[in-house]
Parts: C-alpha cells; structure tokens; sequence
C-alpha cells in the first residue's frame, strides 16, 4: 500500500502505478474522517481492482479547506478522477458522508460510473444538534461519542476506539462544515435518476444512519440490492472488515465483465 498526492489531494492505493487492465475503487470517508478509515479494504481488495482512498480537501494529508455542501465535495472527486486518469471503469464507494457524495457523483456523471456502493447512508442526512454542538464546543466530547455510539455494541471496543481515533484527524471547522453538509443533503427526489447497479450496504446495529434508511435507498433505486452487515455499527469497514470487502468483491464480479 502506498501513500501518495496528487493535486494537493492525498490518498492511499493498493498499488501504484495504477494498472490500466483493472477496474478502479474509489473509496469515499464519512464526516470527520480520513482515508486510512478504508485501510483494510484498499489492500484485501487490490487484487481485482485499483483501490484508491482519498482524503477529502481539508482532511488528512489534503491540503485546502474542507467543503460545505455535498455537491462541492462531489466535484473535488470528480477532478481527483481525472487528474490522476483513474482506468475505467471507475466505482465510487462512500460511507456515511463519502455516500452522500457517491450519490450526487451517479446522479450528476450517469454516463461515468458504470456502478456504485453505498454503505451506512441516506439519500437524506439530517444532523443531531449534539454532533454540531460536540464538534464546535470541545472535539475530544465528539471523538468520544463516536467510540460511543458509532459500533455495534458486540464489536471489540477497546481494539476499535484505537482505530476511531486514528481515523479522526480533523480539525474541527472542517468537521463541523462537513456535518453542515450533511445536513442540507437531500436527494430523495432525485433517487430515480440513478440507473447504474447499485450496491447497498447496512449495518443492523447501525444507530447513526439506520438500517432503515438503506431498505429506503434499495427501494428507491431502479437496479440496487441491499447486502446487511450483521453485527455491525455505522463504522462496519472497521467492525467487519471481511464481510465488508466480501460483499464489494462480489459486487464487482456481477457487475463488471
């Protein structure tokens, strides 16, 4: 796995330089995230395709402010995409946050991803007033409440809580406008304008973003099917790393030639 750079948008790759004869992932954090969130799947899924996860502009090792609508974070991919000429096909998969922008890249770009995944999300993302709240008034509260109520309460706590904090590096303005963003997303209109196959990802034990809002999306989505993780809160990549990356593998066997 390497780290790398590319137009002052930092990420990890499963393999560089990218191999032309292989589809790309692009993986997408949630709010208050970095890319080292999706770690394990970048390097269990470089096999069968480029894994590549970004940090957003303004987190992690990218460079820039962070963006506060769900829209301008969707573009910031979509020129990450063509700066580094990522080999098509190219598939979004973004959690929480990262599939609130996933969600705006196939309804805007419908002739350039072939597919999507969408893991923890809504196609509506409204905000407790306690995150904005915790984020703005002492981010340590924050951080804690994540380890608190983000994982299932039969994932390994104390293994996980390291994790958390290692994947929450954000300072918090930007923090606070990516929740901004959040909680002015909404697309539930929308949602028939995504044609492509879509994976849905849901955690049963997810509290943040309920299992409920991914039956919405498979619903409401012409060619989706919902895969559950079981046992699993709304950081299921950490939580159940194996599942999480076999589900997306066999997605891709279905959907690609």
């Amino acid at each position: 796995m390497e780290k790398r750079e590319a137009g002052g948008i930092g990420f990890i790759s499963g393999r560089w330089p990218l191999d032309p004869e292989k589809p790309t992932l692009i993986f997408i954090h949630g709010a208050a995230l970095i890319n080292v969130f999706w770690e394990s799947q970048v390097k269990s899924l470089a096999e069968i395709a480029n894994t590549i996860a970004i940090d957003l502009p303004g987190h992690g090792s990218s460079r820039g402010p962070g963006k506060e609508s769900i829209p301008d974070y969707a573009r910031s991919v979509m020129d990450f995409i063509s700066l580094i000429d990522a080999p098509r096909p190219v598939i979004p998969c973004g959690l929480s946050m990262g599939g609130a922008i996933t969600q705006q890249l196939l309804i805007d770009n419908a002739d350039f991803f072939p597919a999507g995944i969408l893991m923890n999300t809504g196609a509506r993302l409204k905000v407790m007033p306690a995150i904005f709240e915790a984020v703005e008034k002492d981010y340590g509260s924050f951080v804690k409440m994540l380890c608190d109520t983000a994982i299932s309460k039969k994932s390994d706590f104390e293994k996980l809580s390291v994790k958390i904090n290692a994947c929450t590096k954000c300072r918090p303005d930007v923090a606070s406008g990516d929740f901004r963003a959040c909680d002015n997303f909404d697309v539930i209109e929308k949602l028939g304008l995504i044609e492509v196959p879509v994976l849905v990802l849901a955690a049963n034990h997810d509290t943040i973003t309920p299992f409920k809002y991914g039956t919405f999306l498979e619903k409401n989505i012409k060619n989706a099917r919902l895969v559950t993780i079981e046992d699993a809160g709304h950081l299921s990549p950490l939580e159940k790393p194996d599942k999480v990356s076999e589900a997306i593998g066999d997605f891709l066997g279905l959907v690609l030639p």
